[in-house]
């Protein structure tokens, strides 16, 4: 018999759910999880660069959690989620410490490898505030399609490294919250100027942590209207069979 279900707060869809372990180069194992539909191939990717881990940022903080939940069933997306560096959730503790932004490249370039050698299709990174950081920083010359950027405060990111994405044709989309504590509409259309390519897309209402299901929604629409358009709207009820 099937039910429909609402698709709302913490619910869990289908999906093969698999504990990985990232190597890095200097010899780190990092703690993830790799999300994929159900007897389906995926249409695209998602590596998940999570929020500063000194702060309460892992691989579950709720966007990712609810990413992986939802968008194996509801948009054929594989989701690649993992604790970079000396952080922990209850998948686990990454080996190392945390390393400012610096040491983390390692992490990023495990992940991407990873999914390269898994076979997944049409890599994209997601990065949320802190992990906007490592995105711009670390993957502008990898092997992936693009970076969408949630909440980016630019703090650690320079003018020398926003300038590179220019040499390249991977897309940017950044998600803008009207009420970010570090980085509003306006004030990032000033600091992204250097890459004229970019998407920014301003969120009204929105704070930087995207608290509450109509922030949650928004932010899975507009990754799935960058990644795999065809599902976007996202479905709001799912048919359970």
């Amino acid at each position: 018999m099937s039910e429909l279900i609402e698709v709302r707060s913490s619910v869990e869809l289908p999906s093969h759910r698999e504990n990985i372990t990232l190597e890095t180069r200097d010899g780190l194992t990092l703690v993830g999880e790799l999300a994929t539909p159900v007897g389906r191939l995926a249409r695209a990717t998602l590596i998940m660069l999570h929020p500063l881990p000194t702060h309460g940022g892992f691989m579950d903080s709720h966007i990712y959690r609810k990413a992986a939940n939802r968008l194996p069933a509801l948009a054929d997306l594989a989701v690649l989620r993992f604790n970079t560096r000396g952080t922990t959730s209850p998948r686990g503790t990454s080996e190392g410490e945390f390393g400012e932004g610096v040491t983390e490249v390692a992490d990023v370039m495990a992940a991407i490898a990873y999914a390269q050698q898994r076979g997944l299709p049409d890599l994209w990174v997601v990065g949320w505030s802190f992990g906007t950081e490592l995105a711009l920083k670390y993957a502008v010359d990898q092997d992936v399609l693009g970076a969408i950027l949630l909440s980016p405060p630019l703090h650690r990111t320079s003018d020398d490294e926003l300038l590179r994405w220019n040499e390249n044709d991977k897309r940017l989309v950044a998600l803008i919250p009207e009420l970010d504590d570090y980085l509003t509409p306006a004030q990032a259309e000033l600091r992204f100027a250097l890459v004229p390519k970019i998407e920014l897309v301003a969120v009204d209402g929105a704070k930087h942590l995207w608290v509450g299901e109509a922030a949650t929604k928004r932010v899975l629409d507009e990754i799935v209207r960058v990644v795999n358009p065809e599902r976007y709207p996202l479905a709001e009820t799912f048919i359970l069979s």
